[in-house]
């Protein structure tokens, strides 16, 4: 049974309590109160509880997630309009010595739509030594297109010190092209 609550911790601290005589405080496991004879083992990990009971000879694992709030989960892509602005970022990008990547997409393209939110969720992996963009090309001059040699949509590419380094041209599955997308800014920074 799943429950939405504005605290994620609430129906799991009631479910320690209630089944397993456990206290939770801060999100945090603070001790086993009463002994029910369930054999309850905990183990405190950085951003998770682990709640081992044993139960006729077989252990059960249950456990508990903390999502780190100290990161971002996705971070917004930010677009390009014309060629004096990717201009602009490229001499910033290299002032910096700060290596960007650029999805090269259409508004009609639904692998680029399909794949832009999978990016911004890349960018939060790699933030804030990378930066992404995105230019939709049918909204910019056809310089600018020139400029980044692009001739199939999606296109993803790494730029570093104002100089284009690999492309990744994502015409099929996301998830392959995510991985490609990943390893090639790994080999590229």
């Amino acid at each position: 049974m799943a429950a939405l609550t504005p605290n994620s911790c609430l129906p799991y601290r009631e479910l320690c309590t209630r089944e397993y005589g456990m206290q939770i405080t801060n999100g945090r496991c603070c001790s086993v109160v009463g002994s029910s004879g369930r054999g309850l083992m905990r183990r405190l990990e950085s951003d998770r509880i682990v709640i081992r009971r044993k139960t006729r000879g077989e252990v059960q694992k249950l456990g508990a997630f903390w999502q780190d709030v100290s990161r971002p989960t996705s971070i917004d892509m930010e677009p390009i309009n014309s060629l004096e602005e990717f201009e602009e970022i490229l001499r910033k990008s290299q002032e910096n010595s700060q290596p960007i990547v650029v999805d090269w997409m259409a508004a009609w393209c639904r692998k680029c739509i399909y794949l832009k939110p999978k990016l911004e969720k890349l960018a939060a992996e790699f933030y804030p030594r990378i930066k992404f963009y995105f230019v939709d090309v049918n909204k910019v001059p056809q310089t600018l297109v020139k400029r980044g040699n692009i001739s199939k949509m999606p296109t993803i590419q790494v730029w570093k010190d104002g100089e284009w380094k690999a492309e990744v041209i994502g015409g099929h599955k996301a998830w392959l092209v995510l991985d490609e997308v990943r390893e090639m800014i790994q080999k590229n920074i």
